[in-house]
């Protein structure tokens, strides 16, 4: 099974991400690629972190299950190559959720939300990106979420971790069953 976890920048995707591989051990997370520096604080691990050149060239030979421009830097995920017996999880944007659907229609696809436009404000700031990626990350929000419906992905307010992580594991549960 292939996992979608999309949603607005600042919302906590990653950290979810990270969560839900601790509580669900058949899951394997795919890194993606960026040619966005590093944040300060920000883990080696939570991207690859390559130039330019090298993500072009990684595009030029298909390397890719999906991959977009935002906020002036590349962002893409490899094509997946999770170990026997794994689920696939992607943390992506909506943009790479709607290229992933292209390649495997029967993805399931979850959209996180902040609880408020201020909380993933906030999130945004404590994360340390400068101010004009705030801005363009809060306009892309509504356009985002009007992509999520259209992808028909299941949304999922993330107040707390906890919780959220809770609600997403049922949800993966449900989809196993099916």
């Amino acid at each position: 099974m292939i996992i979608v976890l999309s949603g607005p920048g600042g919302v906590g995707k990653g950290t979810i991400a990270a969560a839900l591989v601790e509580v669900e051990p058949r899951l394997w997370l795919s890194r993606s690629w960026t040619t966005r520096p590093r944040r300060p604080g920000e883990p080696e691990s939570a991207y690859v972190f390559v130039s330019d050149q090298e993500f072009r060239q990684k595009i030029a030979d298909g390397g890719f299950v999906e991959w977009a421009e935002i906020a002036r830097h590349l962002y893409g995920t490899p094509q997946p190559e999770a170990p026997e017996g794994h689920d696939v999880l992607l943390e992506i944007d909506v943009q790479g959720a709607a290229q992933v659907r292209q390649t495997y229609p029967e993805a399931l696809c979850i959209f996180v939300e902040a609880p408020s436009a201020q909380e993933q404000e906030s999130r945004l700031r404590e994360r340390g990106d400068p101010e004009s990626h705030i801005i363009q990350r809060l306009r892309l929000a509504p356009l985002e979420r009007a992509q999520a419906g259209e992808l028909k992905a299941v949304a999922v307010v993330n107040d707390t971790l906890p919780e959220t992580v809770a609600v997403i594991a049922k949800i993966l549960e449900q989809a196993r069953q099916r």
